[in-house]
């Protein structure tokens, strides 16, 4: 017991060392910018304000969306998909599979449960007790089901799912054009550098460092920006465009598929206006999703009666502000990995 809390604490630890990597190299870039470019290599100065002030506005985007995809904690099923008392005695007391499943059937008759598994059976986590919502997967890194599971993400140290999912793709965006810009701005002083116009200094390795981490980074995140900007489109996780949910009727992988207006408005929200800025927007409570062959009417997101449970995830706008294509999927995963 002593030695598997120890190396659970050793899991922990080392867990954090993608985001200090990440950090670090953010750190570094932010004085090689500031100090080593803009201080001690630019001389014009209305180039040099300039400058400071477009880096600090992509530098406090790119904090604060990272801020939120690693501190938001993944939003896990409510207590209604948790067995009650006697459900559990009963399903424990049962010992034949079959009757077992078929207790899963009614109890879920009562819950908004499109999907099965892959056998056609009730999707029931055997660790957290519940049944699994539509979308929902267990993470075995955070222990716990993940509503809308899209990936545990090593670089952010967290699951990126339905709570944070807005978050993780504005810090891509935001990562990408911190990127852009440092590479587009450095890009006439690396030359000078580089053919010998300036004289050599420490400001030279920086300013020459600066340009390929930027323009490595950027590359990276060009790949998966542009594969998670599909999963949008197509209204899918990273779980889901691997292997298709599936329906009473079998699978289906553009079974939540309910056009590209739609879709963006459940990631990002009704207001356009807030959806370049990480606070809290997306459409639902991660429970249930409208399907592709459902009528608005009987969209759960939209309905006049919302299936509600008071200790379930459903953040506001305000909760939010007073914080202040397979192969590129392959590619992303290999990457998450590294």
């Amino acid at each position: 017991m002593a030695l598997s809390r120890g190396l659970r604490c050793c899991q922990r630890v080392f867990s954090w060392i993608p985001v200090l990597i990440i950090t670090s190299v953010v750190l570094w870039s932010y004085y090689a910018y500031v100090f080593e470019l803009c201080l001690f290599t630019i001389t014009n100065s209305f180039e040099k304000v300039a400058y400071l002030l477009v880096f600090h506005i992509c530098f406090a985007m790119f904090s604060w969306t990272y801020w939120k995809s690693i501190f938001t904690p993944p939003a896990s099923p409510c207590k209604k998909f948790q067995l009650s008392y006697s459900d559990k005695q009963r399903y424990e007391m049962e010992e034949r599979p079959d009757a077992q499943k078929q207790i899963l059937v009614e109890i879920a008759r009562k819950l908004p449960i499109s999907t099965r598994a892959q056998s056609g059976a009730i999707r029931f986590c055997d660790r957290c007790q519940v049944l699994k919502p539509d979308r929902c997967h267990h993470c075995s890194v955070c222990e716990t089901c993940v509503l809308k599971m899209d990936h545990h993400c090593p670089w952010v140290n967290n699951c990126v799912g339905f709570s944070n999912y807005k978050f993780f793709l504005l810090f891509l965006s935001y990562s990408m054009l911190y990127c852009v810009f440092i590479a587009a701005t450095v890009f006439q002083y690396f030359i000078k550098f580089w053919v010998g116009e300036l004289p050599n200094g420490p400001a030279k390795f920086h300013v020459l460092f600066l340009m390929f981490v930027a323009l490595m980074f950027f590359v990276s995140l060009m790949f998966l920006f542009g594969y998670h900007c599909w999963l949008v489109a197509k209204n899918r996780s990273t779980l889901e465009a691997f292997t298709a949910p599936v329906f009473v009727n079998g699978p289906d992988k553009n079974g939540f598929n309910v056009g590209l207006r739609r879709n963006l408005r459940q990631v990002f929200g009704e207001e356009r206006r807030l959806w370049f800025i990480p606070v809290y927007t997306s459409q639902g409570n991660g429970h249930f999703f409208p399907l592709k062959n459902q009528s608005e009417s009987q969209n759960p997101l939209l309905a006049s009666e919302i299936w509600e449970e008071s200790d379930e995830f459903h953040p506001t706008w305000e909760d939010g502000h007073s914080e202040a294509i397979k192969y590129l999927g392959v590619l992303y995963l290999q990457l998450n990995l590294l």
